[in-house]
């Protein structure tokens, strides 16, 4: 792996095969879409992977194991990872420099 944390997103808009006919979007990735476009200089420090929404995401199997395919994730320069959103937008903060999520 690079020396740049990688932050995994779904695509910003998908379908879901199970609900023919709609489209949608993940909330915790466009949280993240969110952080990312008002804090450019911090998103910068970062890779930034969109995955499509139908699982398998090959991807993030072989990354970290078909258990953890929930995104988004951020995967750790250094080894590890971050796949829940509390504590992703933590790491955020504390590695990238966003600001804090207010309590």
């Amino acid at each position: 792996m690079n020396g740049r944390d990688r932050l995994y997103l779904l695509e910003s808009e998908f379908s879901d095969e199970g609900l023919p006919g709609r489209s949608f979007y993940c909330k915790d990735c466009i949280t993240v879409e969110g952080l990312l476009a008002a804090f450019p200089a911090s998103a910068a420090r970062l890779e930034v992977i969109r995955q499509p929404y139908p699982r398998p995401r090959a991807e993030i199997v072989e990354l970290l194991g078909e258990a953890n395919q929930n995104l988004p994730c951020l995967v750790l320069a250094e080894g590890g990872f971050v796949n829940e959103i509390e504590t992703l937008l933590a790491a955020l903060h504390t590695r990238h420099g966003f600001p804090e999520r207010h309590p």
